[in-house]
Formats: structure tokens, sequence, C-alpha cells
């Protein structure tokens, strides 16, 4: 594919290596000594210029990209330049982006107003990731769509009720949730109407945020612990992480030295359960303070990797045995082995899992890989115009076996698609199939030759 790159710094420079190896890849970068270390350390194409000028842009031959991915340090840049080379004949765009205020869609949608496929945020994506290892008992996010409304859980069934043994298709589920898949020992498949739950069983439950936590009440004994969460660094990745988690009802302590950043993080955490600390995450008489021990899940990310591994030390030597830590250098790695931290996140290889995820062409949006088990696949597809799936009703439609269409995004709405559902053009469908059948689901969101 013919890939074109807007910024040639850190998360430029790293998502081009990693696209260089299979991919003809071209950068577009303002700085002649960045330009000098691309050309020295990346296989692609390097051209001196700004990522909003619309003759280098098409210099670098927007108007025949498969993708463009504007990934410069400005918001403002990277929206222009990917809107540009949509409007010059680039396939598929997308936008790293920081300020929250540009994925959320109340105000205003600037992703749809400026005809971008995809907003990246390395700050959200980091957050989400982190989130899926800061799990309730029983339970764990596992993925999340449409700026979180859209969720996707693995939870284990650990209550006894009227829901098991019974076919899915008896139970009376909330109306925008689902179960998606099913995993009982070592087997995984794609559940089904006549699908029965038993005790122990690992489900995927797909649907709306607020529905999604409701059923997982009817299958999970514990729901009312809460974890005790403690976050250093209040910066984009710490706020996410902590709306995220008080969405959960956890027990949440961040920590931010800035008094400034400590005030905005206030007014943003407003629920009960939710506390700004101004102060040193490194402190181990300040994370004493506020009951940092055996019973805590401790997460420092903050934008220095020195830092949290430091924190995270520090948090060990209280008795904190679940520890996650943001770490942006990958040759940390085995330092942090021997030091035994829980878990380690690297910004640079999400982002650069979920580049990966979208460089296809036509209707799928997105692929998934590593979300469920065995040969599962998780998709995004978009309803193109003509295409089968936006002429035929669901029941009608020749799905190929094992698919299950789980859910649709329209216009940031969340819908769960039942037998009778027909896709409108440019309805966004997240699907579960096995990796053999993906082009044939991916052809019934494309348009039929006439």
């Amino acid at each position: 594919m013919q890939v074109l790159i807007l910024g040639g710094g850190t998360v430029g420079s790293s998502i081009a290596q990693r696209l260089s190896k299979s991919h003809h890849v071209t950068v577009v970068e303002s700085n002649p000594a960045r330009k000098s270390t691309l050309d020295t350390e990346v296989d692609a194409r390097v051209i001196i210029g700004n990522a909003t000028d619309g003759a280098t842009l098409f210099q670098a031959g927007a108007s025949s990209a498969d993708v463009c991915l504007a990934l410069t340090g400005s918001d403002e840049a990277n929206l222009v330049g990917a809107s540009i080379a949509k409007a010059m004949g680039a396939k598929r765009t997308a936008a790293r982006i920081f300020a929250p205020w540009y994925r959320e869609t109340l105000a205003f949608d600037y992703r749809r107003q400026f005809k971008i496929d995809r907003l990246l945020s390395l700050e959200y994506m980091t957050a989400m990731e982190l989130a899926c290892h800061v799990h309730e008992p029983g339970a764990a996010l596992i993925e999340n769509f449409a700026s979180g409304e859209l969720e996707m859980q693995d939870v284990v069934i650990t209550r006894a009720s009227d829901m098991l043994g019974k076919a899915l298709c008896e139970l009376q589920l909330p109306p925008e949730v689902r179960v998606a898949a099913i995993q009982r020992g070592e087997s995984v498949w794609i559940a089904s109407a006549q699908d029965k739950l038993e005790l122990e069983d690992h489900v995927t439950l797909v649907g709306a945020r607020e529905q999604v936590e409701s059923l997982k009440k009817r299958l999970i004994t514990h729901m009312g612990s809460r974890r005790n969460v403690v976050i250093v660094g209040g910066g984009e990745t710490g706020l996410n992480l902590a709306l995220v988690l008080q969405r959960r009802d956890h027990k949440i302590n961040l920590i931010e030295r800035s008094q400034e950043r400590c005030e905005y993080l206030a007014q943003r955490l407003t629920k009960k359960g939710a506390q700004v600390i101004a102060g040193n995450g490194r402190s181990s008489r300040l994370l004493d303070e506020y009951g940092v021990g055996s019973d805590t899940t401790f997460v420092a990310c903050t934008g220095n990797d020195e830092f949290n591994i430091i924190s995270c030390v520090e948090a060990m030597s209280l008795g904190v045995t679940n520890v996650l830590a943001v770490v942006n250098r990958p040759d940390y790695a085995t330092v942090i082995d021997r030091l035994g931290i829980t878990e380690v996140v690297n910004p640079y290889e999400i982002m650069g899992r979920q580049v990966e995820g979208f460089m296809h062409r036509g209707a799928l949006l997105f692929q998934n890989s590593t979300l469920l088990g065995g040969s599962l696949e998780v998709i995004e597809l978009t309803a193109l115009p003509g295409s089968p799936i936006t002429e035929t009703s669901l029941r009608d439609l020749r799905t190929p076996k094992p698919t299950l269409f789980a859910a649709v995004i329209r216009e940031n709405r969340v819908l769960i698609p039942n037998a009778k559902f027909v896709a409108r053009p440019n309805d966004v469908m997240v699907a579960l199939t096995t990796s053999n059948k993906i082009a044939e689901t991916v052809a019934l969101f494309e348009p039929t030759l006439r």
C-alpha cells in the first residue's frame, strides 16, 4: 500500500519504521535535521515541507495514497493536513489529536466535518489499555468504540442465576447489549441464539456501556466490591483513565504535581469516590498517607519513564502487588522485568497496533486479531452505498458462518441489530468472525456489481 505520513517526529518516525517493512512509505517533515535522521534510520521517501501545504502534499503523492496518517505534534496541523489529503484523493485518512474536545462530538464533530476516517489519541488509547488491566474481579474491559459509548467486556460468570442453562434467545437481555462470544475451558466460539451459559464461562459482552454494566450485575457475584486505584500523573492519560474507572465506582486517588492542573482535574472528576491530590507520586510518605497497600492497584502514567518506574518501586515497597507503568523506551524492558512491575504499557506500541489494524482498503475499517482467543477476529466495517448489507435484512442476508454482527454505530449512537435490521450507508458495524471468513463478510459491505 502507498502510505503518506505527515510528521517525522517520535510518533511519525516509529510508525514509518514499522510500516516501511511491508508498505511504500513517504514522510513529510519540516525539520531538515529530522529528515537526515529519517533518511538514515527509515526505509522511506522523505520530503521537506509543511504538513498543511497543498503543494507539498501533492508532491508527496497524497492523490494516490491508500492511507494518509497525520502524526505531527500539532492537532490543528493534523486535522487540516489529513483533510487536504482526503480532498486530494487519499483513500483513507487518520489524524493524531491530543486535545480532548476534538474527540468529543456533542458540540462539534471534527472528524465528520473534516472528512477524516479516524482520530487517533495516543493518550486516550494508552488510558484504555491501562483500563484493561485495572479490572474488577470477574470482568475486564477489552475494547471500546464510539468514544467509549460502545464497550466490549470479558466477564467470568461467578453468580448462579436463572440465566444459566437457558438458550440465549430465551433470556431477557437488555436491549442494547448482547453476548458475543463464549469461552469454556480451552474452547472459544461466537455465541449463537441456542447457546446456554454455564458457571465459570468467560463471556464477551458487547453493547452500550450502561447496558453492559447492567448485565454484568446478573452474572458476577462481587459487583459491590470497589477497587482502590492510585494514579500518578494527571495528564490526559491519567485523566482519561480516571474518567473510565470512576464510571465503574472504583475509589480513585489521582496524584498530580501541578496545583493548576489539579484544579482542572477536580472540575472533571466530580463523582463521589474520586479524589485529586497535589503532590509527588514518588513520595512513599504521601502514598502511605492515602492508604496505598496490598489492596491497591497502582498506575504510574506521567510523561517521564524513569519517574514512572521509580514510583512503582515505591508502591511495591508498601506492599502493592498490582503495579502498572507507562514506559515509552523499549530498552527498559530487561530492567522492568527484574523489578517485578506487573504490567508495562508502551504508547507507541499501542499506536502501532492501531495503525496496522487500520491498514485496509474498501469497507474494512479496522481489524483486531488479539482481543479474543482462537481464530476469532473483531472487525469494524462501513456500509458502502449499494452494498448487500444496505439492501437486505440480516435475516435474509447470506452471512458466512460463523459471523456475528454485534453492534452498529450510527452517527455516534449505539444500536444492537436484530434479524430485521437493514444498515444505512455509512453505518459502522462491529462484527465477530473467523479469519477465513473475513473476505466473505467484507463483501457484504461493498457495492454489488450490477
